[in-house]
């Protein structure tokens, strides 16, 4: 079933990550960083099925490459804690083949990055033929119409003029500079560093503390920047993802759909932050009920409607008498209540299979998610102690440095894919986050002790429907003495209000869980399990030799009054 997740990242310095490694951790390639000195090979990696590299047309063509593209990345990044790229991780819908999922994905990197002038390396990995998922990794610097990098941010000097401050960069400064306005540096007054212009601190006759004039802390971003690294424009990017997933799925011929909006959003009362269990929300969606209380309702409402069966039969059985009405009757109600047997059975069936069904998708995601966090927890564990060592051991030893840094960078990247795949994971099965793990486990449980309380159930029905099959066969051959004919006149005169009360019995045993299509398929299979079709075919041989004879009589007669005429 396609589902919606996009997972946002920033690869940073800050958080121990490099793009170099990123990419070569995507591409399962083998790229070396010059920023660091580290080659970082991931050619043993299992799992990747496609890989392009997008550039917009005024990139330079040599960035073709992934490697001259990072490390072009790496090489204008120059701070210890700069973010160097922006990942998303996206599911890709399993409806979907190979080729219709590449094609996803290139559509939606040209309209939505590759257009607003990003430079796109992206992949699809799909390790065990269930979980395909894509990887996309952008520029985060625009670039400008030469292919040159521009600024994240630039410098913004607070300048005054006549008691008003106000921020400018470098190039507007020169421009305002002959309007008056004046940058502030700081000055010692007495102990204190004053900000103010040099005009007023030369009135004073004070002396400037340093060069460094005052600027906003961050200084101005690029507005380009500035809308890529905002709330609202991630938003948009959620959205359009569901809209061409959509069509894409809708272009396939397939009638799933995906949307990225919150349960709040779509005017469901659904709390997406506390898992309730797919007790109450998905399973019931899947038509499986996995609420131990309402199993157990519906077990006893079973259970009165076959004693309510059972009694029925008795009485009949000590009530019919040898006359044809009476066996009519008879017949009838055994029938009504196969019906409704093999409406219970039907019921328990499609039931078990659909828990059964859920079961399997799930206990393997278990398994995996067990799995996943077993990794993650002894990775982290192993990082924690590799960047200890690093810290203490001398910077002269390079090649240990070197080697040290390797391995945390892997184990960084390995980390991220498993933190990845951990959250594809709890959103396939509807968890908010870890603590919903437990909600789905203990949903596992309830619906494996009602499957065995379904088995019981079936084996009762089962034996019941035999026994009222023994009994339609004994009345069967008492009824042998009377005319067919007749009789099947009299049950079908019955039929209706007999088929009647076992629909009205199922609809109060099984209120709005009825189905109408599982008692039409239960009344198709009472009348295969007595071969009603055959004794119809039957009675109506019987009737059409009981004519034949009468038809060649009035041909007979008709000629005669002919000839006399």
């Amino acid at each position: 079933m396609a589902i919606y997740h996009l997972e946002a990242k920033v690869v940073s310095r800050g958080a121990g990550r490099s793009a170099v490694a990123a990419s070569a951790y995507l591409s399962c390639s083998r790229l070396y960083n010059d920023y660091d000195g580290i080659q970082h090979d991931y050619t043993k990696k299992q799992g990747l099925v496609w890989q392009e590299v997008f550039l917009p047309e005024y990139a330079p063509q040599e960035w073709e490459g992934r490697e001259q593209l990072w490390n072009a990345v790496e090489e204008v990044e120059t701070a210890k804690d700069s973010r160097l790229a922006r990942e998303f991780v996206v599911a890709l819908p399993i409806e979907l083949n190979r080729e219709e999922q590449i094609e996803l994905l290139q559509e939606f990197i040209r309209e939505q990055f590759l257009s607003d002038g990003m430079c796109a390396d992206a992949a699809i990995h799909d390790t065990d033929g269930h979980n395909p998922h894509a990887h996309i990794l952008l520029t985060v610097r625009p670039l400008d119409e030469q292919g040159k990098w521009q600024y994240k941010t630039e410098k913004e000097y607070l300048c005054m003029r006549n008691g008003e401050e106000r921020g400018f960069t470098a190039a507007e400064f020169k421009s305002v500079q002959d309007e008056g306005w004046e940058k502030q540096y700081p000055y010692k007054v007495g102990k204190k560093k004053v900000y103010m212009t040099p005009s007023a601190a030369e009135a004073q006759g004070l002396v400037r503390a340093d060069k460094h004039p005052k600027s906003t802390r961050y200084g101005r971003q690029n507005p380009i920047s500035e809308r890529w690294n905002s709330e609202e424009q991630l938003l948009v990017w959620r959205a359009a993802w569901a809209d061409v997933t959509n069509l894409c799925l809708e272009r396939a011929g397939r009638a799933e759909q995906i949307d990225h909006r919150s349960n709040a959003a779509r005017g469901l009362d659904e709390q997406p932050t506390i898992h309730e269990g797919v007790t109450a929300r998905a399973l019931e969606r899947k038509g499986i009920i996995a609420d131990r209380c309402e199993i157990n309702r519906q077990i006893k409402a079973d259970n009165a409607l076959l004693r309510e069966l059972k009694a029925t039969v008795r009485k009949l059985a000590q009530a019919v008498k040898n006359t044809l009405p009476a066996i009519a009757e008879a017949m009838e109600k055994l029938r009504a209540n196969m019906i409704v047997f093999r409406y219970q059975l039907r019921h328990i069936g499609r039931g078990r299979q659909r828990m059964n069904d859920y079961i399997h998708e799930v206990q393997p995601k278990l398994v995996r998610y067990t799995e996943l966090v077993q990794e993650i927890r002894s990775k982290s564990k192993e990082r924690k102690s590799l960047l200890a060592e690093k810290k203490e051991t001398p910077f002269y030893l390079i090649p240990k440095q070197h080697e040290l840094s390797r391995r945390i960078v892997e184990l960084t990247e390995e980390l991220e894919e498993l933190k990845s795949e951990k959250d594809m994971l709890l959103h396939s099965l509807e968890c908010a986050d870890d603590t919903g793990i437990a909600a789905v486990e203990k949903d596992i449980s309830t619906i494996e002790a009602a499957l065995k309380k379904l088995a019981q159930q079936e084996e009762k029905y089962t034996t019941e429907l035999n026994d009222a099959l023994r009994q339609y066969a004994d009345l069967k051959e008492q009824a042998a003495e009377f005319d067919p004919d007749e009789l099947q006149d009299a049950r079908l005169a019955l039929r209706p209000v007999m088929e009647r009360s076992a629909v009205d019995r199922a609809q109060s045993a099984y209120g709005d869980k009825y189905d109408p299509l599982i008692m039409y398929d239960s009344k198709r299979d009472v009348s295969e399990l007595l071969n009603e079709d055959t004794g119809a075919r039957s009675v109506r041989e019987f009737l059409r030799q009981k004519q034949r004879p009468q038809r060649t009589q009035q041909q007979r007669t008709t000629k005669r009054h002919e000839q006399e005429r």
